[in-house]
């Protein structure tokens, strides 16, 4: 475990971020429910959600414009059918047309300028009938602005990106239990005692890279504040705490999925 890990890449080695990683997982075990054949993961990560995936695909490749320790080690990568692909998207070069049954890409699209050609690629390399599976922050839950993020989306704003391409959408949001909602009132008091001494509103007046590196020090710092404070709540926090439904404001992430 690296001295200081960036709070965008959650670890389950890294126990102050057991409420976000949770979360991610959730992701991972219900898209594993519908994809099959060839699956396309852009992003991905610290690398938790590739046995999830692999199992139910009969190839795998997934992609990242970084490697993570996960994938150069060789831990996850076990299998025949997984292949990882350093690639910085989009587009998604050298990847042929509507060869993917399924493309899956979580908490990314945020961070992506170019989201519409993002959203494009997708559905080029997709086969018909094939699904593109997508989650993202819901931006009406969102404590702080994220400045690593180019930005965020409300359920309509990424159903109209998604239209552009994609005619049939499921629409479901993440959702927590109470033992998620005493978590999250926690940390929306933290971060309301840091912001405010934002008194000049700096957060949303700076640009977003002079923002990225204190935000992501500030982040740490509040999570593993919330560790030491809350453990065992922190500590208890499970897969099981979370779950899909129809969307609405109140979910944590939008999970969406579009049909070609």
């Amino acid at each position: 475990m690296k001295l200081f890990q960036t709070a965008e890449r959650v670890s389950h080695e890294e126990v102050s971020d057991n409420f976000v990683y949770q979360r991610s997982v959730l992701a991972y075990i219900e898209a594993a429910r519908l994809i099959h054949g060839n699956t396309l993961e852009i992003g991905t990560g610290s690398g938790y959600g590739i046995e999830h995936i692999a199992e139910n695909s009969n190839r795998f490749i997934t992609l990242d414009k970084n490697q993570p320790s996960s994938v150069s080690n060789n831990t996850l990568i076990q299998s025949e059918n997984v292949q990882f692909i350093q690639m910085k998207v989009p587009p998604l070069m050298d990847i042929p047309d509507n060869y993917f049954d399924c493309v899956i890409t979580f908490q990314v699209i945020e961070h992506i300028k170019k989201d519409d050609l993002f959203v494009k690629e997708a559905f080029r390399v997709l086969k018909p009938g094939g699904k593109f599976i997508v989650t993202t922050p819901n931006k009406p839950m969102s404590l702080t602005r994220n400045p690593w993020h180019v930005r965020e989306y409300t359920a309509d704003e990424l159903e109209n990106l998604m239209k552009m391409y994609f005619q049939d959408i499921d629409k479901k949001g993440v959702f927590g239990n109470e033992r998620i909602a005493d978590y999250y009132e926690k940390n929306s008091a933290a971060v309301q005692k840091i912001t405010r001494y934002d008194i000049l509103n700096l957060q949303y007046r700076l640009p977003r890279w002079m923002l990225q590196i204190p935000y992501d020090i500030l982040n740490r710092i509040n999570r593993k504040k919330l560790l030491r404070e809350n453990a065992l709540l922190t500590k208890q926090i499970k897969l099981d705490d979370y779950f899909l439904a129809d969307i609405d404001d109140d979910c944590f992430d939008l999970f969406f999925v579009g049909t070609k």
